[in-house]
């Protein structure tokens, strides 16, 4: 209506180990106006941390976006660290051509920038992170007040049924399970994103033609992510595809409508056993203790496809 002005973009930190579905989050956040995104962090994960900052100045590049890049944590705060190239590759990303980036990231600790970037912001920042939770899990230790003046952390990691790195745990909350437990435990507002909803969402041949179909850089690069992603799946699960589990995170705050969740208390198992790393969520409530967390459930995967096709189709 005429006289109405934009509602105000939002700022956001993209936490991650890209990572093909972290690429991908990337590239959604980067083309929605929605967003004001503040920087990129970068977490080991998938691979070690000098691969995931490379995956992420490589990804900022494709976009065009002039937002700055910061390397954080390269370890777990107390377990060995584990990665996934078995998943992702060597450099984290394979499949596509991968171009030496021409910028560096920045020379702040990551967790030094989100502390900066929440005070500076109280009560507006949302934390999006979609690897291993420790980046934020040391913010909080460095600075406890930002906690209460974080907006909301969104969190792909976790599941409410079985893991995927062992048949107890899935791989962010594995690969840092005591930064997962400072993180579920700071009374933060936390939305999490498990593998019992992201398994829901398949890259199967026909999504993945929808990103070709583009014509662009972009939709090319992101069609070839996809079609080296679905191979793990095929070996491990005898899926068609790949899940894409990181833009979940991005698309649930684009499109809440397309998701379902309910809040949940939310554990880590701590234990060092076969179970390690597990999220206890409360499904039931019949431990009767507070939700901690909105645990999302189900998705529309039809229209969270639809969701990214549309929004890498702006790139040109």
């Amino acid at each position: 209506m005429r006289g109405m002005t934009a509602a105000p973009a939002a700022p956001v930190i993209l936490d991650g180990d890209p990572g093909h579905d972290d690429a991908i989050n990337f590239l959604l956040a980067l083309a929605s106006p929605e967003f004001q995104v503040l920087g990129l962090t970068t977490v080991f994960g998938n691979v070690g941390l000098e691969r995931t900052t490379r995956n992420a100045l490589i990804v900022r590049e494709l976009s065009g976006a002039n937002v700055p890049v910061y390397a954080g944590a390269d370890r777990p705060l107390v377990s060995p660290r584990i990665s996934a190239e078995a998943v992702h590759g060597q450099s984290g990303m394979d499949g596509p051509h991968l171009p030496v980036p021409a910028r560096d990231a920045e020379a702040e600790h990551a967790a030094r920038f989100i502390i900066r970037q929440v005070r500076a912001r109280p009560g507006e920042v949302t934390l999006v992170p979609t690897g291993p939770l420790t980046n934020v899990a040391l913010a909080f230790r460095l600075a406890p007040d930002i906690a209460g003046l974080v907006r909301r952390v969104v969190w792909m990691g976790g599941s409410t049924d079985t893991g995927n790195w062992t048949p107890a745990a899935e791989f962010n909350a594995l690969a840092d399970p005591h930064a997962a437990h400072i993180v579920f435990s700071s009374g933060v507002p936390l939305t999490m994103f498990g593998l019992n909803v992201t398994h829901q969402a398949i890259a199967h041949p026909a999504r993945v033609a929808a990103f070709r179909a583009l014509g662009t850089r972009v939709g090319e690069f992101a069609a070839v992510l996809l079609e080296f992603f679905a191979e793990h799946h095929r070996e491990r699960y005898g899926w068609d595809g790949g899940a894409l589990h990181d833009p979940m995170t991005v698309a649930w705050l684009l499109r809440p409508e397309l998701f379902v969740s309910r809040p949940m208390h939310v554990e880590l198992d701590l234990t060092g056993g076969p179970s390690a790393g597990r999220t206890l969520a409360d499904v039931w409530r019949v431990m009767g203790r507070a939700p901690n967390a909105e645990v999302v459930t189900n998705v529309d995967a039809d229209g969270f496809f639809a969701l990214l096709v549309e929004r890498l189709g702006r790139y040109p």
